[in-house]
């Protein structure tokens, strides 16, 4: 079975009440709970974690990319500051796709930049917390080929 964990960083645990403009009404739990299900029809094994610390997601990244896991990360502000985070992604070979609720690139000059990209599959921003669901059904898939290729 594969696996999937959703990290979320600093402040995403305030979604749904922060800046409602920018990210929405829809919660971190509503999320975790529809990716519950989508996870459940899937046959995928799902992990959903948020916290407001940089090691302790760094520690995140690195358990799941050594477990095999496939990574959905959301490291908020991290994301534009964090060496730490790229460097756990690439050190445990995590496959990973970088997630963002709001379109960092329609907004401040400081949100452009990535510390993360270069070392993800892929990154999704814009879509609001369906973003997160884009990001589930855009990993399983990697993740099932993956699984099922030959050992080198």
């Amino acid at each position: 079975m594969v696996a999937v964990h959703v990290l979320n960083g600093p402040n995403l645990n305030l979604l749904g009440t922060r800046e409602p403009a920018t990210y929405g009404a829809v919660t971190l739990a509503d999320v975790e709970e529809r990716l519950k299900a989508k996870a459940a029809a899937a046959g995928v094994e799902l992990a959903f974690k948020q916290t407001n610390y940089e090691g302790e997601l760094v520690t995140f990244v690195q358990q799941a990319g050594l477990a095999g896991a496939g990574v959905v990360i959301n490291a908020g502000a991290y994301t534009h500051t964090s060496v730490a985070l790229r460097d756990a992604i690439k050190g445990a070979d995590a496959l990973a796709i970088e997630l963002h609720v709001s379109n960092v690139h329609a907004r401040e000059e400081f949100r452009h930049h990535s510390y993360m990209a270069p070392v993800c599959v892929g990154v999704i921003c814009g879509f609001g917390a369906a973003g997160y669901e884009i990001a589930f059904d855009a990993i399983v898939p990697l993740l099932q080929k993956r699984a099922t290729k030959p050992a080198a």
